[in-house]
């Protein structure tokens, strides 16, 4: 497996393992969707909600991505390759649940959020598919270490659109925990939820994290 694939795979899994803290972010404003309509669109807009979500991710990602220009300083690049890796392994410590100093950074993205909620709440509760996806590209810019930890490492792929694709990659990784419904998805829910589940990802993810660190630059004199 080469190392985009590799980093696409991660990126599916992050958001895999990242589900349950997914429910009680978004958890709630998706239960608002619907409300009103008839239950057969309500599996429309729950895509069309998601669909909008994951795009923002990607718009994000291409927006951090768009600065790859620097990875042509070698120690800026150096600096980023290692910032990232340090980064998978803080994900691969929360995935785990040994570690969740990643959610730290969400305090930031507030500032930002208090101009975008007023216009996400427009659209609550969603009765169309036209805004259900508009209320999923709005609430993608919830503040959310888990989503921003994910963008700071996504920043050091080599261009914009692989750092659009692992954000993209990452929200793929949510929809199952968010969209599954009935036994199927408590059996899921379960098997997400066991510790060892957790542990074996997230050290998956720390490896990751330590391979992506690029330790020759780093013991060169």
């Amino acid at each position: 497996m080469n190392t985009e694939a590799l980093s696409l795979t991660t990126a599916l899994i992050l958001g895999l393992l990242g589900g349950s803290h997914c429910i009680g972010m978004c958890g709630g404003i998706a239960a608002t969707i619907g409300m009103g309509s008839n239950g057969q669109q309500r599996p429309l807009l729950l895509l069309g909600y998601n669909l909008g979500r994951i795009l923002s991710y990607a718009a994000a990602g291409a927006l951090v991505g768009s600065l790859s220009w620097l990875l042509r300083d070698q120690p800026i690049m150096l600096a980023l390759r290692t910032g990232a890796g340090l980064m998978l392994v803080a994900m691969g410590l929360y995935v785990a649940q040994w570690w969740s100093g990643v959610t730290r950074l969400e305090v930031g993205g507030k500032l930002l959020w208090r101009f975008i909620q007023p216009l996400a709440g427009r659209f609550i509760p969603a009765r169309n598919l036209p805004q259900a996806f508009a209320l999923g590209t709005l609430w993608g810019w919830l503040p959310c270490g888990l989503v921003y930890s994910t963008l700071i490492w996504a920043s050091a792929a080599a261009s914009w659109q692989q750092s659009a694709l692992l954000m993209a990659g990452f929200g793929l990784g949510t929809l199952p925990t968010l969209l599954l419904t009935g036994l199927l998805a408590q059996q899921f829910k379960n098997l997400l939820q066991k510790q060892f589940t957790k542990g074996l990802f997230g050290s998956l993810i720390i490896l990751f994290g330590l391979y992506t660190i690029p330790w020759g630059g780093l013991l060169s004199p």
